[in-house]
């Protein structure tokens, strides 16, 4: 009996197959939420839960230089924001520092709670700081509304005692995919306004809204419906806070750098300490 022998061509090209196999990137590393999925922007996709106040404010916004000092045209008060990332915080150097005033996560969407809480929120108060908590919103997950319960109930409550920050509503850049998250900006609007309408209804206050200018122009189209209730706490990394979204004529809060000492995420107060109080007092 003959055997048939393969030409030449036939195991060349069987041998480049091989090799391309052998060399191609497995499909799972484009898995989106793996270490090398890029939707929408460069760098890995970060897992859920690790987003934090500012945290796209570097790669959208940029810095355009820290500010020096606070100046004497207007008392400020500074103030630091944390989460997770940050551990367990050096509350008496911050308070040595200067830092008179905290912001501390307390949760995200309604999957995740930060871990650091306990050490962060009554640390914070037994140093002597006013305190607060904030919630970063993922409007892609559920409602407004669910949100807000969510975070009155794992931390974001209220109370009259003089040393507690009404909660805050951290919207700004998805990290996770589409900066609007998907949403038109009407759409966007009416979910900023089902959060805060359910924050009050549950504490009495009106939520803070920290943003950030170009994030509140692309995603809601720069509405003008929320400077009349709800504080603004917006996020420059500059040596001036910059053109402020629609319908605030002044900020209660600048985030003006993720590079402070001890902790990175600095802020500053638009009014001496006993206008911090004042806005802890409702």
């Amino acid at each position: 009996m003959s055997v048939l022998r393969p030409s030449r061509a036939v195991l060349a090209g069987a041998l480049l197959a091989a090799l391309a196999a052998f060399t191609a990137t497995p499909a799972s590393a484009a898995t989106p939420g793996s270490a090398g999925a890029t939707p929408g922007s460069a760098g890995a996709v970060p897992a859920r839960g690790s987003a934090h106040l500012g945290m796209g404010v570097l790669a959208h916004d940029g810095r355009q230089g820290t500010p020096s000092g606070i100046g004497a045209a207007a008392t400020q008060t500074e103030g630091v924001d944390v989460s997770s990332h940050q551990g367990n915080v050096d509350w008496t150097g911050l308070w040595n520092s200067g830092v008179k005033w905290a912001y501390v996560k307390a949760t995200e969407g309604t999957y995740y709670k930060n871990t650091y809480f306990t050490q962060q929120y009554n640390g914070s108060y037994n140093v002597g700081m006013i305190r607060g908590t904030y919630h970063f919103a993922t409007p892609d997950t559920t409602s407004g509304a669910t949100q807000a319960n969510y975070f009155v109930d794992n931390g974001g409550g209220w109370s009259r005692d003089g040393k507690t920050l009404p909660g805050v509503l951290d919207i700004e850049w998805n990290p996770y995919g589409a900066a609007c998250y998907g949403k038109t900006q009407s759409q966007m609007v009416a979910w900023i306004r089902d959060f805060v309408t359910t924050y009050k209804a549950r504490t009495g206050r009106d939520a803070v809204i920290y943003t950030a200018t170009s994030w509140w122009t692309q995603c809601t189209g720069n509405n003008g419906g929320f400077g009349a209730t709800n504080p603004l706490w917006v996020a420059r990394y500059a040596t001036a806070v910059g053109t402020l979204p629609a319908g605030w004529p002044y900020y209660t809060m600048w985030q003006y750098t993720s590079t402070g000492p001890i902790v990175g995420d600095h802020n500053r107060f638009n009014g001496a300490l006993d206008r911090v109080r004042a806005l802890a007092l409702g």
